[in-house]
């Protein structure tokens, strides 16, 4: 067990690498592209993996910080789909581009933004909570998100949506809860392999969404790196603007500054693959290795700089 928690560490550590080790490999063997049928299945144990490190007090302490949860999942549903909206119109992207640019913003936070979170001196609890609400609300929110904003581009099924994100995100999520709240013994034994399951399966996603759509990563991939930096700094800076504005806490507005900037792009791949083709996932799959170089180059900085005394909750998350 020693040997796999230290290979999952490494994995865990070098996510970006091996996200991009595997998109590359994938570029040049077309046949992985039949990795994209296992999309689904592969985020279903991700999301497992997230409930694993979830309990009931992360949920129940939802209603002992009811207003700092509402605001971070508030800004989370409106501003990252709001810019991302916003790019692909002014940029006048193409249908099936756009689309996976405002679905990457409609999906809820992902879960490395706890360990950022953590690593940033920021408030861990309140990262963690916005992770499982967001995520929870995600059903019904995302679907919505898309009809509202990305159906003048491509018809949105809004309740295959709804049927889809149930399946893959929300059920593995509490039975993860579950099985961690009455079998919390075992999952303990099992917790220091889930960086590598968590890891494997997104390199897994990525390489088959690139291996998919190799012939539009050369002509659009350049403007979608583009427009994923812009999208993933402008919900980092506005995150922590609007703790500014009402007044929070540093470690506060850390936690909602990386929250609302740290998108579930595994999620965004999957389902932009499923609903709307290999090129519409191309967001999701670079986002996925973007936020992973600026989210710890945020972490980096601010862990340097102080914060006011007992304003952060440390408890470390599991990256996923």
């Amino acid at each position: 067990m020693e040997t796999l928690q230290k290979i999952s560490g490494v994995a865990g550590k070098y996510f970006a690498f091996w996200v991009l080790l595997g998109a590359a490999v994938a570029f040049f063997v077309e046949p992985l592209s039949f990795l994209t049928a296992y999309v689904n299945p592969l985020l279903g144990i991700v999301m497992f993996g997230m409930g694993l490190t979830l309990t009931g007090a992360d949920f129940a302490r939802v209603f002992r910080r009811p207003k700092d949860v509402a605001v971070g999942v508030a800004a989370q549903f409106t501003i990252m789909p709001l810019i991302a909206f916003a790019l692909a119109y002014f940029l006048r992207l193409p249908p099936e581009l756009a689309v996976g640019v405002v679905l990457l913003g409609c999906c809820p936070g992902g879960t490395a933004s706890n360990v950022i979170a953590y690593l940033s001196r920021g408030d861990v609890a309140l990262s963690v909570s916005m992770t499982s609400v967001s995520t929870i609300l995600a059903p019904l929110a995302t679907p919505l998100l898309m009809l509202v904003l990305a159906g003048s581009w491509l018809p949105v099924e809004a309740g295959a949506l709804f049927v889809s994100i149930v399946q893959i995100v929300l059920v593995p999520v509490l039975l993860g809860v579950l099985v961690n709240t009455f079998f919390g013994g075992v999952v303990s034994r099992v917790r220091p392999a889930l960086p590598l399951v968590s890891v494997s399966a997104i390199v897994i996603i990525v390489a088959g969404v690139v291996a998919a759509s190799a012939d539009q990563v050369l002509t659009v991939g350049p403007l979608v790196l583009l427009i994923v930096v812009i999208h993933n700094l402008s919900g980092l800076l506005l995150g922590y603007g609007v703790g500014v504005f009402l007044g929070l806490g540093a470690a506060q507005r850390r936690a909602i500054s990386v929250e609302v900037g740290m998108q579930n792009s595994g999620l965004a791949a999957g389902l932009a693959a499923t609903y709307f083709g290999g090129v519409a996932a191309l967001p999701g799959a670079i986002f996925s290795v973007w936020h992973n170089i600026s989210g710890p180059l945020l972490a980096t900085y601010w862990s340097r700089r102080p914060v006011e005394e007992g304003a952060s909750e440390s408890r470390p998350k599991r990256v996923q």
